[in-house]
């Protein structure tokens, strides 16, 4: 692990740091999908104020990016930096890649932890450890049609399950046996997890290493969410099985809809000038008032093997900055981890973000265990059982934790072992 004094190095001049034969650090940053293109366009400008600095930007498909991640590792070839979604950081924290940011960001004036949404930030968080500086955000929230809702009687989204359900009753009795208030693709995971987060379920229990969704918080969620379709108020239809969103939600078909960020630009350019003053977002209702939500998004991650870190992190705290993040933004789509970038007219004044600005404040990470992605599958794969009628919803879950519990063996294993060293009883070679 870095000691304080090997942290505290890194602040150092960067003239410490190995250099080109032009005298000249480079850094290797490693970026995905739309944002490995776009981060080129930030990057002149911080060569500009660090000289002595060159940033080198691979820019990486998604669908390829873990598995470079992890054969770059095996094979001693990591980037200075890279671009991580928040489920990646505990298995890369987990194997020890990344460098420890927590003494860092202490001294930092450029990524103060108090300007970050704090669910967002506990994304980068193992074991109480700071592995990773949020870049952008991503929550779920709800896209709606005003008109429809309405109608029904409703100036605004309900806040509670109660009020949520009773305003779809409505909408639903004005509709055909063909058109449904909610649409919730069976094959997405986030939506049951969302509402098993407003429950006040852990998801796992007992340090990650069993599951929890047979327990009476998740069970409660999961019979709300199942509900749903056994009522008639969303379809039971996989996201393959749904042709075209945007004209389902033209036509009247879906009243309400759970997504991110990303769709208000498909909203604004795929529905017709008419219908642009017919939908909206609003924050998930909960319980008993607004809910939780997912915290998602992307961070940057120092990696141990770099021997450029004083560099790489001067890096990751220009890129951290508000008004570069406000660029990013205005770039990519992507929202700012930075509350003061938020301030800026470009999203103050934008109505359909405004949701996200207030769902932000309340979001929760999905668990900090590496293998929190097969979990996610699992989570859909026996929810569609259950949502298609197949099993109960006991049955569905005690499999479902039966499942998540076979997952999780490995880590119980190696947490025993560190339990026993931590004894004394055994030595971890």
């Amino acid at each position: 692990m870095l000691t304080r004094a090997a942290a505290a190095s890194l602040m150092l001049a960067v003239g410490a740091c190995s250099r080109s034969s032009s005298d000249q650090t480079v850094l290797r940053l490693w970026a995905m999908g739309r944002e490995g293109e776009v981060v080129s366009q930030l990057i002149p400008a911080f060569e500009k104020a660090n000289p002595q600095i060159k940033v080198e930007v691979q820019q990486i498909p998604w669908s390829a990016a873990h598995e470079k991640l992890l054969t770059a590792y095996v094979g001693d070839a990591t980037p200075d930096i890279a671009m991580l979604g928040n489920t990646w950081v505990p298995e890369f924290a987990a194997v020890d890649a990344l460098v420890p940011l927590d003494s860092l960001v202490a001294s930092s004036t450029e990524a103060p932890k108090a300007d970050y949404f704090p669910g967002i930030w506990n994304t980068n968080v193992v074991d109480g450890v700071t592995y990773g500086i949020p870049w952008y955000t991503d929550t779920r929230v709800i896209f709606y049609r005003t008109d429809l809702l309405a109608a029904a009687g409703y100036n605004t989204m309900p806040t509670t399950w109660a009020d949520w359900r009773a305003a779809m009753v409505k909408i639903k009795s004005r509709m055909t046996a063909r058109q449904y208030p909610l649409l919730i693709p069976i094959t997405e995971w986030p939506p049951p997890v969302i509402l098993g987060l407003q429950a006040g379920s852990t998801l796992l229990k007992d340090n990650g290493q069993y599951g929890a969704f047979h327990d009476p918080p998740f069970m409660k969620a999961f019979n709300f969410y199942v509900s749903l379709y056994h009522d008639g108020l969303a379809p039971e239809l996989s996201g393959s099985e749904i042709s075209n969103l945007y004209q389902e939600f033209e036509r009247g078909n879906i009243a309400m809809y759970i997504s991110g960020p990303w769709q208000i630009g498909e909203f604004t350019n795929r529905l017709p000038k008419n219908m642009q003053d017919k939908w909206m977002t609003a924050a998930m209702p909960g319980m008993d008032g607004p809910g939780v939500s997912l915290a998602g998004g992307a961070s940057l991650s120092l990696f141990r093997r770099s021997t450029n870190k004083a560099a790489a992190w001067k890096l990751m705290e220009f890129l951290s900055r508000p008004d570069i993040q406000l660029q990013f933004y205005k770039l990519t789509g992507d929202l700012p981890a930075r509350r003061a970038a938020w301030s800026d007219t470009s999203l103050a004044n934008n109505k359909y973000a405004k949701a996200f600005r207030d769902q932000l404040e309340r979001v929760e990470p999905t668990p900090q265990v590496p293998e929190w992605e097969q979990i996610a599958t699992k989570v859909f794969e026996h929810g569609e059982e259950a949502v298609r009628g197949k099993k109960s919803v006991d049955r569905t879950l005690a499999e479902l934790d039966g499942d998540v519990n076979s997952i999780l063996e490995k880590r119980r294993y190696l947490m025993s072992l560190k339990k026993a060293a931590s004894a004394g009883k055994v030595a971890i070679r």
